[in-house]
């Protein structure tokens, strides 16, 4: 098991913005990839953003030019800025670390064994 805590989610007008955080156990060089991950109310698990440990990024079509992943290794912790929030970003956000045979995808960090934070919510309204 690996403890990846959230936290930064809250609610916010339409072109505002937030930062999320991911506070994630052990060392982050120990992971190929981590990454971001949102459900909405009614639909499925959809990826947002992930880097790699060369922090190479992806981004879903949706919020590029919007988000940006990061990462900060001496604090062990994974960001995700996003700006110029839309009502249709309203989710639960999850945070993910990925290992074995990892590869980024999409907007997507994928891997053997896949970790999931509890999420945070972030609501928008316009």
């Amino acid at each position: 098991q690996v403890p990846l805590v959230e936290s930064g989610g809250g609610s916010v007008q339409a072109g505002g913005s937030l930062r999320l955080s991911c506070a994630v156990s052990g060392y982050i060089d120990n992971w190929y990839c981590l990454g971001w991950f949102r459900q909405a109310p009614g639909k499925g698990r959809e990826a947002v953003a992930g880097i790699s440990i060369y922090d190479t990024t992806t981004y879903a079509d949706s919020v590029k030019g919007r988000f940006t992943i990061s990462q900060d290794n001496a604090k062990k912790t994974l960001y995700l800025q996003m700006r110029s929030l839309k009502p249709e970003d309203t989710a639960m956000y999850y945070c993910a670390a990925s290992l074995g045979g990892t590869y980024l995808s999409g907007g997507g960090c994928y891997g053997n064994d896949n970790y999931w934070g509890q999420g945070t919510q972030v609501t928008v309204s316009s």
